[in-house]
């Protein structure tokens, strides 16, 4: 059952909110104040907080920080009998989910707890408390290729600019890990970073998600929302793939980089923005163009500052390095000792074309640690797609000679190989091993030794 947090300093208010909420089905705590609310979050776990904004000592804005604090993934409601759209902006601003204007309606509340509970549990996947303490942060670049290391510098040039930026590269190199290198060195890094999927959003909700509505604008608009862009205002607006927004909505998006002003769904009056825009494209703009499906003036408003982002089969160099962050990243968050890759892997995936780019090579080696049992990631492990290949068998099984599929190997990386794969085959077992490769169980320990082989001794691998 799904628990929800209400903290209001209101008796009547908390016992209508908790009783409404309680027949919807959800279990529900309350808070008399905000720090209880937040002493009361700290000791249970809540899939949603509602807090009043005006409370004694501590108020709903302090209520929303301090959730924020102790898990930013945690969505807040907040409601107030003295709504502005500047404060609106600003609990949005702080991480706030909806913002409820009174008087409202139940019907109105269970509404809004219903589409915040569905929004958030399609983030799921995304930054959780614990990624953030990780040693391997998700928004890092990891790379030594010339030409990136060029962009790089080229972007820290421009990126405290105003202009607007396009990035255009193949799916899965990584474009918002630019966009976002670019926010963290320009001279908004302190105000908002707001990023819209222009593809996840249907086109008949996309305007309405961009630019606001006032209460009433059609059915379902239950009160003033605004839309992302004034949600970034003074900050950074990501528009991702933008080359999916409906021709219509590109026309209203030309204008407000030509005006700076927004016209929110049912408004009567223009709203001045000041965001910097970056979007992204996988799709090839100018022939889009040529299509009819992309407006002409509206790629050159944007292309101010245009990047390209190489696919990951000409970051010469950069497979190998990726592989070895995602082998230690996936170890220490699945709590493994970080497997070796043997001479093979290493070049299968120097071999691979990598259609998915980073996406696909961090795919491959998180699945490779989650399913290798031994001290070394085995082709078998790979699983790459065109490999006709299996996770490997707990059944021992005979051993190819590495230098049937690689004749490149020194003697010392086939030894080193096939020593690796028969103990994988026979879970660490030295003396089942050594009985395969009719060798003593005292020159294979030896040899592990040399090659730096560790195994936990569960199977008679100490024998």
């Amino acid at each position: 059952m799904q628990q929800i947090l209400i903290a209001d300093d209101d008796v009547s208010m908390r016992a209508a909110l908790s009783e409404s909420l309680e027949s919807c089905g959800y279990e529900v705590a309350t808070a008399e104040n905000g720090a209880d609310a937040l002493q009361k979050f700290r000791e249970g776990r809540f899939e949603v907080v509602i807090t009043d904004m005006r409370m004694p000592k501590m108020s709903g804005m302090d209520v929303l920080r301090g959730i924020k604090k102790i898990s930013p993934a945690t969505p807040v409601i907040l409601i107030t009998a003295y709504g502005t759209v500047n404060t609106a902006v600003e609990a949005m601003k702080e991480g706030a989910a909806e913002f409820i204007i009174k008087p409202f309606s139940l019907d109105d509340l269970e509404f809004v707890v219903k589409n915040v509970l569905a929004a958030n549990a399609e983030n799921q996947i995304g930054e959780e408390t614990r990624a953030q303490e990780s040693p391997y942060p998700a928004r890092e670049i990891i790379t030594k290729d010339a030409k990136i290391l060029a962009l790089l510098e080229l972007l820290k040039n421009v990126a405290k600019s105003k202009s607007s930026i396009l990035i255009q590269g193949e799916s899965g190199t990584g474009k918002e890990l630019f966009a976002r290198y670019i926010y963290r060195h320009s001279n908004r890094k302190n105000m908002s970073f707001v990023a819209v999927n222009c593809a996840a959003i249907p086109g008949n909700l996309l305007e309405s998600e961009m630019f606001g509505y006032e209460k009433g604008a059609f059915t379902g608009a239950l009160q003033r929302k605004p839309g992302k862009f004034e949600l970034a205002d003074g900050g950074t607006l990501l528009l991702d793939e933008i080359s999916e927004m409906d021709m219509q909505l590109q026309a209203k998006l030309l204008r407000v980089l030509q005006e700076g002003e927004i016209d929110r769904l049912g408004g009567k009056s223009p709203i001045p923005v000041d965001v910097r825009i970056i979007a992204t494209s996988n799709a090839d703009l100018k022939a889009r163009i040529e299509e009819k499906a992309f407006r002409e003036d509206l790629y050159y408003r944007l292309n101010v500052i245009p990047i390209k982002i190489p696919p990951l089969r000409e970051r010469h160099g950069d497979v190998l390095l990726l592989a070895e962050y995602f082998l230690k990243k996936y170890s220490h968050i699945n709590e493994k000792k970080p497997p070796q890759f043997s001479s093979r892997v290493l070049s299968l995936l120097e071999s691979h074309p990598w259609p998915g780019n980073v996406r696909e090579l961090e795919n491959i080696v998180e699945r490779a640690v989650l399913i290798c049992e031994g001290a070394a990631i085995l082709p078998d492990h790979l699983c790459l797609e065109g490999e006709e290949r299996k996770i490997v068998s707990p059944v021992p099984a005979p051993v190819e000679h590495p230098f049937m599929k690689n004749p490149e190997l020194t003697l010392k990386d086939m030894e080193r190989d096939l020593i690796f794969e028969t103990m994988s085959r026979v879970k660490g077992n030295k003396t089942k091993a050594s009985k395969i490769l009719g060798i003593s169980v005292r020159t294979m320990r030896n040899k592990l030794h040399e090659y730096n082989y560790s195994v936990n001794d569960e199977s008679g691998s100490g024998r």
